[in-house]
């Protein structure tokens, strides 16, 4: 995007001529992929950078003194100076290279769980992943500390209403989604984290939806910890990070145990090496952070409030447009969000409106979205969810809600 301000088809255009796996056709149909939310389709750029390490730079990094292993052991931790710009942490030390968010977010559950005591407390929101409840889940029974909900309101936005009720002198973690992956809603995590502050508890945030759509600022969040993935925002799948703050990651113990994160080791007891090597063990998928750093390349290369301004009329255009489909009801209507749609019809259930549109060539996600929390917050079992990336556009929201009045059709007979 080249445009100042405002995305023009051809800059849409000439965006989406850069992922290959969005020209094709399925079910003789031309491809309308409106699962972004699940994992976003890669540009050329990122399948390029990978290839070419595998094809030439391919060694173990850290370890060799021949020219692929510093070249590779270059690439790495180029891509750590990437990510370290790219969130604006203080130091590149300060990102921890992972699987993921689910990993990451285990990380920060069993190294900061193994400081938790009888009765303090883990406060979630009901909007949270499965991926940022059962790791505290765990620590918190294994040490008798308790997860408390924080409560979502009717539009599905965090009832800071409610939150001195529960962020309270006996928390000791507050971990919060910077975006609802099911929902689409933009929390005010700042806000999040002033109130963890506040009675002296850590503060976790999950940016797994938020990377690929909004500007991370950790340092203007306020954050202690935050997580993001790669393949949501245009990388490779298999790598995320880990942002903590230097002096928390500095008295935290090790997540796992093995080579690269040690200093000495004997029989006797073994030494660890500081952050982040201390939670990098063993040989880290190299070729999915430099995919990563080829991301972040790549969405620095556009312009990112037309990136911004595009979203927002796509989010505009599409709850105008399902609006129109009989019986349908949206669920979350936050007053900031990114382009996620998600609703339930009354005249069918997802699943078997998900093969019809998956007929009509439109590729959207139906189930409780790793979210049955906040799924039995607004008394449902799924719902079909349409979530939206920059590279999308209003013909295929178009294309979205004719297959649903097919759907309609068809089972209505």
């Amino acid at each position: 995007m080249t445009t100042q301000g405002r995305a023009t088809d051809a800059d849409i255009a000439s965006l989406r001529a850069r992922f290959p796996a969005l020209h094709q056709e399925v079910h003789g149909r031309p491809l309308v992929y409106l699962d972004n939310a699940a994992t976003t389709h890669k540009p050329r750029e990122v399948i390029d950078a990978t290839v070419r390490f595998y094809e030439h730079d391919n060694a173990n990094v850290h370890r060799g003194l021949h020219a692929l292993s510093a070249r590779a052991t270059k690439a790495y931790e180029s891509a750590r100076d990437k990510l370290c710009r790219f969130i604006n942490a203080s130091d590149p030390d300060e990102c921890i290279f992972t699987c993921g968010v689910t990993d990451s977010l285990n990380l920060a559950a069993y190294t900061l769980g193994a400081g938790l005591k009888k009765g303090d407390r883990v406060v979630l929101t009901e909007m949270e992943h499965h991926s940022n409840i059962v790791p505290w889940q765990i620590v918190a029974e294994r040490a008798g500390a308790h997860v408390v909900p924080l409560p979502v309101t009717d539009t599905g936005e965090i009832d800071f209403d409610r939150a001195g009720e529960v962020i309270d002198e006996r928390t000791r973690v507050v971990s919060c989604v910077y975006v609802s992956n099911t929902l689409g809603t933009i929390n005010d995590v700042h806000r999040v984290c002033t109130l963890a502050r506040s009675v002296g508890a850590v503060s976790v945030i999950d940016a797994a939806q938020a990377a690929g759509h909004l500007p991370i600022d950790v340092r203007s969040i306020g954050c202690d910890m935050l997580a993001i993935t790669g393949h949501k925002m245009f990388g490779p799948t298999g790598i995320g990070a880990l942002y903590g703050r230097r002096e928390l990651l500095e008295r935290l113990p090790p997540f796992r145990g093995g080579g690269e994160m040690i200093d000495q080791v004997s029989f006797e007891g073994t030494t660890f090496a500081p952050p982040p090597a201390r939670f990098e063990a063993g040989t880290p998928n190299i070729a999915g952070a430099i995919g990563l750093g080829a991301a972040i390349d790549f969405m620095q290369s556009l312009d990112r409030k037309a990136m911004a301004e595009h979203e927002r009329e796509l989010l505009e255009y599409g709850t105008r447009a399902v609006g129109e489909v009989e019986g349908l009801r949206l669920i979350g209507t936050a007053r900031h969000k990114i382009p996620t749609l998600s609703f339930v019809l009354d005249w069918a259930h997802p699943y078997d409106v998900a093969p019809i549109l998956d007929h009509c060539g439109v590729a959207v996600r139906t189930g409780h979205h790793c979210t049955q929390p906040l799924m039995d917050r607004f008394g449902l079992k799924a719902t079909v969810r349409a979530s939206m990336a920059a590279y999308n556009t209003t013909e295929e929201i178009d294309t979205l809600v004719e297959a649903l009045h097919k759907a309609r059709r068809m089972l209505l007979g």
